[in-house]
């Protein structure tokens, strides 16, 4: 996940200061907020002038058309409205060169986002109150972040607000392209320490289970009594998650498919394949997690298995199935 700075979180130290410490530890970008101020463009003149890092503007303003010949001025890889003070049906400028997002606050829905889709490359989530630094995290973004990746699996997922070590490592599971880091990266006792952290590290979390897993209703899930290798192998390709759960009475966890299981009960059977049975292929001693578990407890678990895996089943205390975690995106590392 790329960790864009943002820079006037810190109102202490000159921008070409802030820049050049940053670029000696490899920001990925720089986030300005524009709160309907041209004159941050002096501040983007003096960062181009000093630094090849890209520009990740953020322009809060009901007057949109007064930016439109100072974007083509400067040189800005990505540039954000905020939706909530757009005029309706405003059409985002075309720049060369640049990529165009739509912000949105906690409380609009992603569905704004369908007229904005072909003029838009990412859609940034608003946790706190744009333009305000030191905000806490609104954990219903991580219900927001599924449901955008659902709805728009081409667009990329930028997230702005409250973003810290505990809260970056779930970004990045989520597969999030890139985060705003204000007061945790920049009132940082050691810069390059933070970016690692909000980058790469593992962190223990205040965090449960619960707060961040795929919830049932997002995920295949069959009934193990009355399930076939027909349906199992269809219920894969449909959710292509590369695994299906199975539930037993009162929805108990009763084993899981995964892609390597399907391979295992493929070969077993290769001489006959009309003769593979459900049974074959279904795990009925999966390795699972209870909701009420942290990040760090997680991690230690995962850590003492001999082997890697792609996803765990979520349960409550009775063993009843309540959701799913999945590490993809950690495995897969920066996009």
């Amino acid at each position: 996940m790329k960790i864009s700075a943002s820079l006037y979180s810190d109102k202490n130290r000159s921008i070409e200061d802030l820049v050049h410490e940053l670029d000696s530890y490899q920001i990925d970008a720089f986030h300005i907020d524009c709160n309907d101020d041209i004159n941050v463009f002096d501040d983007i003149h003096k960062i181009n002038a000093i630094s090849p890092t890209i520009i990740d503007l953020h322009i809060i303003t009901e007057t949109p058309d007064i930016y439109k010949p100072l974007l083509q001025q400067h040189p800005i890889e990505w540039v954000t409205f905020q939706f909530e003070n757009l005029p309706k049906g405003y059409e985002l400028p075309i720049i060369s060169n640049t990529e165009m997002g739509l912000a949105i606050m906690n409380d609009t829905p992603i569905e704004v986002f369908d007229a904005y889709a072909n003029q838009c490359s990412f859609i940034l989530l608003m946790t706190t109150t744009p333009g305000q630094s030191g905000g806490s995290f609104n954990t219903d973004t991580f219900k927001k972040i599924r449901q955008f990746k659902n709805k728009y699996p081409d667009k990329r997922i930028h997230v702005d607000g409250g973003v810290n070590a505990e809260v970056s490592f779930i970004l990045r599971d989520l597969g999030v392209y890139s985060s705003v880091s204000g007061s945790y990266l920049l009132k940082h006792t050691h810069i390059g320490a933070a970016l690692y952290s909000l980058k790469a590290a593992e962190t223990s979390s205040s965090f449960l289970i619960k707060d961040f897993m795929i919830p049932l209703e997002e995920l295949p899930v069959l009934d193990i009594r009355a399930c076939s290798f027909e349906s199992i192998v269809r219920t894969m390709d449909q959710y292509k998650l590369g695994f299906t759960l199975f539930t037993d009475k009162d929805e108990t966890l009763a084993g899981v498919t995964s892609n390597a299981d399907l391979r295992k009960g493929i070969l077993k059977n290769m001489q006959d394949l009309q003769a593979i049975k459900a049974r074959d292929i279904i795990n009925l001693h999966p390795i699972k997690i209870n909701e009420n578990k942290s990040i760090h407890q997680m991690l230690q678990q995962i850590k003492q298995l001999p082997f890697i895996i792609l996803f765990m089943p979520v349960v409550d205390e009775q063993n009843r199935l309540k959701g799913a975690v999945t590490f993809n995106n950690l495995i897969k590392g920066e996009s």
